[in-house]
């Protein structure tokens, strides 16, 4: 595993709720990840709570989480060190009701 790996890695397996995303919570530099940002809020989840990577501050943690995730786009949300999807998964996640059950743990 090469060392831009190891650091997904670990940033996936440490924190509950992670969101590699263009920009910030607070800033989002992308429609995708802006949306991605508003469904997690919609879904109740705590912006404390919530481990954003920007991925325009590092480009390899840019290139690498698609390599580690096998997806090709970002944002890329993990909970519990599991890999969820892009924006337009979340959305349908959302609007099924699966993510805000999947989520539910950190209300």
């Amino acid at each position: 595993m090469t060392d831009t790996q190891q650091r997904i890695d670990d940033l996936v397996k440490s924190n509950d709720i992670v969101l590699f995303m263009k920009g910030t919570a607070s800033f989002p530099m992308c429609g995708f990840s802006g949306r991605a940002i508003q469904i997690l809020k919609a879904c109740g989840v705590d912006p404390q709570r919530l481990t954003t990577v920007n991925v325009l501050e590092d480009e390899a943690i840019r290139q690498g989480i698609k390599e580690y995730s096998h997806w090709p786009t970002i944002p890329q949300l993990y909970v519990k060190g599991e890999f969820i999807g892009g924006s337009d998964i979340m959305m349908e996640m959302y609007e099924s009701g699966e993510l805000q059950s999947l989520l539910a743990f950190k209300r």
